[in-house]
């Protein structure tokens, strides 16, 4: 797998850090660190600012996220609806803390979740 961009994450919050890189012709961004009601509103301006300036496919790898809660989740479905209402892509990558969360409130669909890089990569592109 590649070195990991984690390194070069900003930090967006005392608890999340975040980052983004074109791959594939996707735009992919990374988290680390917990995405929750002390971090979403951080987490969705970071997001918002990258989506002005771009109409690429998005890709949320939240595999290295700690904690998430439905503050976090309500960033994610508002992120979701923006890119829907703009036809662009959306899907998040995410590890089994963060899926377990995410299926819990049956957004599985709704996000396009899935488990690793690669598959959301070549789903995009495909």
């Amino acid at each position: 797998m590649g070195g990991s961009p984690i390194n070069d994450l900003q930090r967006l919050t005392v608890s999340l850090r975040g980052g983004f890189e074109r791959k594939k012709g996707c735009l992919v961004f990374h988290f680390t660190g917990q995405l929750d009601a002390y971090s979403e509103k951080q987490f969705t301006d970071f997001l918002d600012g990258v989506f002005s300036s771009n109409k690429l496919p998005i890709v949320l790898d939240l595999t290295k996220i700690d904690f998430l809660d439905s503050s976090g989740l309500g960033a994610m479905v508002h992120s979701a609806k923006k890119c829907k209402k703009s036809k662009r892509s959306f899907v998040v990558v995410g590890n089994p803390r963060v899926i377990q969360t995410i299926k819990l409130v049956r957004l599985e669909e709704f996000l396009h979740v899935t488990t690793d890089l690669n598959t959301a990569l070549s789903h995009l592109a495909a």
